[in-house]
């Protein structure tokens, strides 16, 4: 989808909607060009990079001027950070210690890394746990997984519900999952209070300026 078609939507669909374009990395500076111009001129508010399908590491050096751009147009930029299922392309391109590195160069970057790095759980939240610029997108999976021993995703319950609390965002993958269904998932979860309106919103508002 073209950035003006994303764009357009958010028009059609008033305030309830927020934006993020897509570019092409081996673009280069034609990249960094048609980002400033979703930004400044199409009115979206963020960086979305499938870096699998680009075939590229979130830590290639053809990142770094989107990265730097992002941070001059004070927007976060989405990373995916998991397995991909496309047998096209390397599972690795998603490994999140390569955010590690990307937050050391750019430490004024705000970063949603999703959905939750599996099967490298463990390592994206010592990712976030390290850089506070780091937010978890928990998108694409089923959330109840997240109290569901030996699934994978215990980890994120644990430490998303006292030192990361204020770096989970909650996200409903629609239309993988009917948005109630999810929801409910969520509500089923044992989070405190306020930690639970931190992953619903808090945290999110915060990251968009909303």
């Amino acid at each position: 989808m073209r950035n003006e078609d994303v764009a357009q939507f958010c028009k059609d669909h008033g305030p309830r909607f927020i934006g993020f374009a897509g570019v092409d990395p081996h673009k280069g500076m034609e990249a960094v060009r048609e980002l400033e111009h979703a930004v400044r001129e199409l009115g979206l508010r963020g960086l979305n990079l499938q870096c699998f399908e680009n075939k590229l590491r979130c830590n290639d050096a053809k990142m770094f001027p989107l990265y730097a751009k992002c941070i001059e147009l004070d927007i976060p930029v989405n990373i995916h950070c998991s397995t991909n299922f496309s047998t096209a392309t390397l599972m690795d391109y998603g490994r999140p210690i390569y955010l590690d590195e990307v937050m050391v160069h750019f430490p004024e970057l705000r970063v949603v890394a999703s959905p939750p790095g599996f099967p490298w759980v463990d390592e994206l939240i010592a990712v976030a746990w390290r850089h506070a610029n780091v937010s978890i997108g928990l998108v694409a999976m089923r959330h109840k997984y997240l109290n569901v021993p030996n699934s994978g995703y215990e980890m994120l319950l644990q430490y998303g519900n006292s030192v990361l609390q204020d770096q989970i965002i909650y996200g409903s993958a629609y239309p993988m999952m009917p948005i109630e269904r999810s929801l409910a998932e969520i509500d089923e979860l044992p989070l405190k209070d306020s930690v639970r309106q931190k992953w619903l919103h808090d945290n999110a508002a915060r990251l968009l300026g909303v």
